[in-house]
């Protein structure tokens, strides 16, 4: 009877050390998970603020910082993802074993706590489904700088640019911008909602030595009585840019075989308009008077130019470098039928 007793008491003493033995070989695997993502993730830190360290140095460009931190998250994304797994197999044969009884019999009761698997095992899931979803993104950011000529049309005649009472190729405008790039859908598609808030500093050069002058509630060109080297109209405006963009990029696919939505890698399209406020009008002049001295004016004024703007515009890009056009349906000034174009270049750097 003692042996029996005694036997029992082994094979008891055994199964228990078992069950234990498989908690502790599961605890191991998922505090090694942590220290690999902890290694790779400080590892990272340390390339990071090496590279910035570079950037503050000027060492290196901001697109140089951009690239090498790119190639920096994407080796320890893969580093990560190549030694967890390892260890996910282990683990993933630990359970087939203890299931098949190699181990000892899993109850529904037998104590042990899944909690483990949802917060470690499952640590790197959640790090792969923040990184898709970070690189699926529905809205996306670019910083937008244009610039090209200007000048006006008087009752939206193109042929009116003949006859036009400024410099064609002196006259320029430039634009600084940002901007918000939507996907209509929720998922990978080709069409977006664009929009933002931009500035624009819009300039007119006036031909045949001549200068504005306000005369009551109209603003006019007159000859100047000196011979003027500089006669320029500068409008400063704030506008808000709404356009429909299609974007022509060939999305790509991950590993898990998931459509990843990608833009700014071809062809883009985008047409719509704009509204504003003026924000200042000055005009600068600059002659040689009768006494020989160089004068420099800065004339600030309204010039009658109206408060609000409004119009429409579109751009052809590819990569986020191209043509850009956009046409005021505001008079530019008060009480007349000029209206100013703008034509140039635009770049949307993602």
């Amino acid at each position: 009877m003692k042996r029996i007793l005694l036997l029992v008491l082994f094979v008891t003493t055994i199964a228990h050390s078992q069950e234990r033995n498989f908690e502790d070989e599961v605890s191991k695997i998922a505090k090694k998970i942590e220290k690999i993502t902890k290694q790779e993730k400080d590892s990272l830190k340390i390339k990071v603020k090496s590279i910035n360290d570079k950037l503050e140095k000027k060492t290196i460009t901001q697109e140089e910082a951009k690239k090498l931190k790119k190639e920096a998250a994407e080796l320890h994304a893969t580093r990560i993802e190549t030694r967890v797994s390892v260890q996910e197999r282990k683990l993933q044969q630990l359970v087939q074993d203890k299931t098949n009884g190699k181990i000892a019999n899993v109850d529904e009761t037998d104590g042990f706590d899944f909690k483990i698997f949802d917060k470690t095992i499952f640590h790197f899931d959640s790090y792969e489904k923040r990184k898709k979803k970070k690189q699926n993104k529905r809205t996306t950011t670019q910083f937008v700088f244009a610039l090209g000529v200007n000048n006006v049309l008087t009752s939206s005649e193109f042929s009116s640019l003949n006859d036009s009472d400024y410099k064609f190729w002196q006259s320029h405008f430039y634009e600084l911008g940002f901007t918000w790039k939507t996907r209509f859908s929720k998922d990978p598609s080709k069409l977006y909602f664009k929009y933002g808030i931009s500035f624009l500093w819009n300039n007119l050069r006036a031909k045949n030595n001549q200068y504005h002058v306000v005369n009551g509630n109209q603003t006019v060109l007159s000859t100047h009585i000196n011979n003027l080297s500089e006669s320029r109209l500068r409008h400063v405006q704030m506008t808000f840019p709404m356009h429909i963009e299609l974007d022509l990029s060939k999305n790509k696919t991950n590993s898990d075989k998931e459509v990843i939505d990608n833009t700014h890698d071809s062809f883009q399209f985008g047409i719509g308009g704009f509204f504003g406020f003026k924000l200042g009008t000055r005009q600068y002049l600059e002659y040689t008077n009768a006494q020989g001295v160089d004068v420099e004016e800065v004339q600030k004024a309204g010039f009658n130019t109206n408060v609000i703007n409004y119009g429409l515009s579109a751009y052809a890009s590819y990569k986020g470098c191209g043509l850009y056009a956009k046409y005021d349906l505001n008079p530019l000034f008060k009480g007349t039928s000029t209206r100013n174009i703008s034509l140039g270049v635009r770049f949307d750097i993602n």
